[in-house]
């Protein structure tokens, strides 16, 4: 496999040329009704992609120079192999018994990372020096960065992208993509609290340093509308350094008048407060939010 350029974005990771490799995956991919558990040349570049992910030296999607998500739909592919090229089969960890076709990730201590009893995450995601995880889930695909922390019974799904010095608080679902391949998985950039109970799915993405309110449902139709204006900002994207919370907006139907879900910017902060938990609780109060 030729290794090319390396170079850092917006999110803090590194990207690898891998022209090669790729192509091997594409081409595989054209052949999968051939496939199976024995083929074991197919297995062998399915599982040097899967380790680069596992590794974090690639990632499933990247935020490109202007800001626009470019999904490296390859990486998905050698994902959507590797469960065609494996079998089921008992994994034992202590007292415990899983099956299943994914070997769970193991030598935390090595890669820096804090894992608390009770969490777990798949071979072929990525959690970066500084991460704590509690008991939670991350699945394959997906990229946790540098000093982020994954709560008790948060989930990550499949591809799903989290920056650095995240925190996903308890019983956030941060939903997971794999088909089709070219779908753009969940982004949340460096420096966002995602509020306990919060399901962020089918795309969304939250802009760096913002703070998304407890409970709040954020998906790729879910309007985002600043309450100040009224004015719809967009489907599915937080902006950056702004607090959004749950809300709901009247819409007329032949049955009636319904609230349909929305997210509502409700106000800008600076740097200095996103980490400020008393301020934080003071502007969410302010507007009812709690």
């Amino acid at each position: 496999m030729s290794e090319g350029s390396k170079r850092g974005g917006p999110l803090g990771f590194i990207l690898v040329s891998t022209s090669e490799l790729q192509s091997t995956i594409e081409a595989l991919w054209e052949v999968r009704d051939t496939l199976g558990p024995q083929s074991a040349e197919a297995m062998a570049a399915v599982s040097e992609a899967i380790d680069l992910l596992d590794r974090g030296q690639v990632r499933v999607a990247e935020v490109n120079r202007d800001g626009f998500v470019v999904v490296n739909q390859w990486l998905k592919l050698a994902v959507l192999l590797l469960f065609k090229l494996t079998e089921m089969r008992t994994i034992e960890v202590g007292p415990f018994e899983y099956a299943d076709k994914i070997p769970l990730k193991t030598d935390y201590m090595e890669r820096g990372v804090r894992v608390v009893p009770g969490a777990s995450a798949r071979w072929g995601s990525y959690q970066a020096p500084g991460v704590v995880m509690m008991p939670s889930y991350v699945n394959i695909g997906a990229y946790v960065g540098e000093n982020s922390m994954v709560d008790t019974w948060a989930t990550v799904g499949s591809c799903a992208q989290i920056g650095a010095n995240v925190h996903l608080s308890g019983g956030v679902g941060i939903g997971g993509v794999l088909e089709p391949p070219q779908a753009e998985p969940v982004i949340i950039e460096d420096d966002c609290l995602i509020g306990s109970r919060c399901i962020v799915a089918e795309g969304a993405r939250v802009r760096r340093g913002s703070v998304l309110g407890a409970g709040a449902i954020l998906t790729g139709s879910i309007p985002v509308i600043d309450a100040g204006t009224g004015r719809e900002l967009s489907r599915g994207e937080v902006p950056a350094n702004v607090v959004a919370v749950s809300a709901t907006r009247t819409r007329e139907f032949d049955g009636g008048s319904f609230g349909l879900p929305c997210v509502l910017v409700i106000k800008r902060i600076d740097a200095g407060q996103r980490h400020d938990k008393a301020a934080l609780n003071e502007i969410l109060r302010g507007h009812g939010a709690i």
